[in-house]
């Protein structure tokens, strides 16, 4: 007489998809580790690189304020200034590379032994280009819509309605 019951290949069945699910599972995982160490390496190279030349910045402004006039280059940095007659300064701006495609742009209003911080800001300095290779809709071109002036003009104001 057979009894009934699950037999051994069912067990064996829900053993491997068990295995199989967590393989992937453990996989996936993996990957999604190492994609997020990249992205925490390129974001702490940033910081990293923010924080240099935020003190190369520092420095280039003590070197201008140290100067009897403001030098063309300092460490190795183009300054560049010209008069603005609504400020009455001085305005001397320069960028210090932070990366390949960033830099920190820094304007200054320079006024005889004072400055004023006008800008202090990452700014990207990669070429950047136009992506136009996908066709994408502009709107209706077969409805004509009007001016959207024209609801107001039925409606007469000098009565006080």
């Amino acid at each position: 007489m057979k009894q009934g019951g699950i037999g051994v290949g069912s067990a064996s069945i829900v053993l491997v998809f068990a295995v199989l699910c967590l393989t992937v599972f453990s996989l996936i995982t993996f990957v999604v580790a190492g994609n997020d160490k990249s992205l925490v390496d390129t974001e702490a190279q940033l910081v990293v690189g923010y924080y240099e030349a935020d003190a190369l910045a520092e420095r280039i402004v003590a070197d201008i304020m140290e100067a009897d006039e403001i030098p063309e280059e300092v460490r190795g940095v183009e300054i560049t200034t010209y008069w603005d007659m609504d400020m009455d300064a001085e305005i001397t701006y320069f960028l210090c590379p932070i990366s390949d495609q960033k830099s920190l742009y820094v304007r200054l209003a320079v006024r005889n032994d004072s400055y004023d911080i006008l800008s202090w800001r990452m700014y990207d300095t990669d070429d950047w280009t136009f992506d136009d290779s996908m066709d994408v809709w502009q709107g209706p071109s077969e409805f004509d819509f009007g001016d959207p002036m024209d609801i107001w003009s039925g409606l007469d104001f000098e009565d006080g309605d």
